[in-house]
Formats: C-alpha cells, structure tokens, sequence
C-alpha cells in the first residue's frame, strides 16, 4: 500500500513533536521550516554569515531521525551545543554543521538534502522561504497609561517574549520568495499538516508567505491543523482555543482544513471550539494527544494514532 506523501509545516518543538509522531505513520514526509528565528545560535550565525537561520532546520532534521543506533546517535551529534562562553559557546554543533554545507555548496536546499542522507532521516527538510525573514507584530497592552495603545514589536525573539497581547503579526520583507520546492511539495503532497508550535512565530508565518499561502489553499491535500497543548503563552496569552483559530483566519480567511485536531485538556468550551473550526471547513478531533505525566508535551504515539485516523 502507498504511504502517504504529507507535508508538515511549523517551527521548533512544535514541529519536532509533529514529525516524530508522523514518521511512524508515513516515510514520505517534507518538513518546512519558519526562517525568521533571530536569537541564539541561529541569530548569531544568520547576522555574521548571511544566511538563514538554521536553528529550527536542524530541529526538524533531528526528528527526523529513525530509533537506530544510527540515527539516536547522528540526532544527539547535530543538537549538541557547545558550553561556556567562547566563540563556540550556545552553538549547536548542527547549526555549524549546516552553514558550512550551504558555504560549500552555495545552494539552500542541496545541503539540508546532504545532512538529511548523513542522518538518514526519514522525510525531507526545505524552508518556508528562500530568504531570511523578521516578523512584527501588533501589540496591545505594553502601555499601563494606555492599555488600548498598539506599538509594532520587531523581531521573533521579542515576539515571543512579548508581555503584551497581540493582534497582528506580519514578515518583513512582506513579499519574500518562497522556495520553489516546498511550493512543489505543498502541491503534489497527499496530507498537509500545520502545527502545533508557536502561534505567531512559528504557525502563523506560513500564512504570509504569498505564494506559500496560494499553494497551501489550492493544493487537492486534505489540511489538518494541530493545536497546542499549552495556550496560554507569552505570545497568545489569554486566547482561547477557538481564539486560536479565530486568528488564523483573520490572517487567511481563504484557507480552509479538514480536520483539526485538539486535546481534552484544552477544550474548555467545545461548541465555541466547533464553531470555529466549522468557519474554518473543518471537523474538530478531540483526542488525548498529550503525555499523561507531562501535559504541555505531545506523546508520539498518541499524536501518531491521531494522524494515522485522520489520514486514513
């Protein structure tokens, strides 16, 4: 039987937890990647060299990895980060790893490939554009002589960090060139899968990439959402679950999905949260997706069964 070709975008933990679970469902997966991380590592690499950053690339690379023995040790190797406070020090030994393969072949895409056959990792990694990018955001609420005030909020890092509540969330520049093979990928996958991961700096980017987001509306793939297991961030605090998709479609209203896939523990008023997803075209999936001990994080083989039923 053909396994599915699935595309699943995001950033981060969240798109890691994605991919683990969806490697046990199918071997024919694309991960595409957010490129607008501006701290740490990644930060300090895409201002020296130039580059995008390679931070949440070689995250989704690692997860990518089989159980082996080749593939637990290769994974451990590219998300070692270097101590102490030296040149070295907070880089991830895969994030030097990637830039050199992009120095030494001049092409994006060509060295993700050649780090993903070195690991053996079962899928493909591309990034969501094929420039570096910055978001900014609408913030209410950082002013405690005008709570009502918005100010714009640049930068991932501070994005994410942000105390205030935000509205709106854009990329600089506003027009970026996407990459021509996730384009590929999104149009000929079978299943497309956003989230979970950061609303507005991991999920959310996807959507504002123009030609991404055509792709994304007119690929004939079923689209699943995932939402998060841990709502009330820095960056979406006091958002609902239904708030959650509220905003995506505020951002793309064209987009419709399938399917979207929710925890119990999240689903504190469920006609509210099938409303939403029903302004969206989807049916809501409530399913234990979370790990019983640690509710703010995904278990593999429970997000796996989820996908499996929903894919089919």
């Amino acid at each position: 039987m053909n396994r599915p070709a699935v595309v699943a975008l995001g950033g981060g933990h969240g798109l890691a937890a994605s991919l683990r679970a969806l490697r046990l469902v199918t071997d024919r997966i694309t991960a595409v990647v957010t490129v607008a991380d501006d701290g740490g590592s990644s930060g300090r690499l895409r201002r020296e060299f130039d580059v995008l950053p390679p931070g949440d690339l070689r995250m989704a690379l690692a997860a990518l990895c089989d159980d082996g023995d080749w593939g637990t040790t290769w994974a451990g190797v590219l998300q070692h980060r270097f101590a102490g406070d030296g040149p070295l020090g907070g880089h991830a030994l895969g994030n030097l790893l990637i830039v050199s393969l992009w120095e030494q072949l001049g092409d994006t895409v060509a060295g993700l490939d050649m780090v993903g056959r070195l690991l053996g990792a079962r899928g493909r990694v591309l990034p969501m554009a094929a420039v570096p990018l910055s978001i900014e955001a609408q913030v209410a609420g950082l002013d405690p002589d005008d709570p009502q005030r918005v100010v714009l909020i640049r930068g991932q890092e501070h994005v994410a960090k942000t105390e205030g509540l935000v509205r709106s969330v854009a990329l600089h520049p506003d027009e970026p060139p996407a990459c021509s093979e996730t384009i590929a990928a999104v149009k000929e996958a079978d299943v497309v899968v956003l989230g979970p991961g950061s609303w507005f700096t991991s999920v959310m980017p996807h959507l504002l990439v123009p030609q991404l987001r055509r792709a994304l509306v007119d690929t004939p793939a079923r689209r699943v959402l995932t939402l998060n297991l841990q709502l009330d961030t820095s960056e979406t605090f006091g958002l609902t679950a239904a708030d959650h998709l509220r905003v995506l479609w505020r951002h793309a209203p064209e987009l419709t999905f399938d399917a979207v896939i929710a925890d119990p523990s999240i689903v504190l008023d469920e006609p509210a949260l099938r409303a939403a997803a029903a302004a969206l075209g989807a049916d809501l999936v409530v399913a234990p997706v979370a790990t019983p001990q640690r509710l703010a994080e995904h278990d593999t083989l429970r997000l796996a069964a989820a996908y499996r039923d929903i894919i089919g």
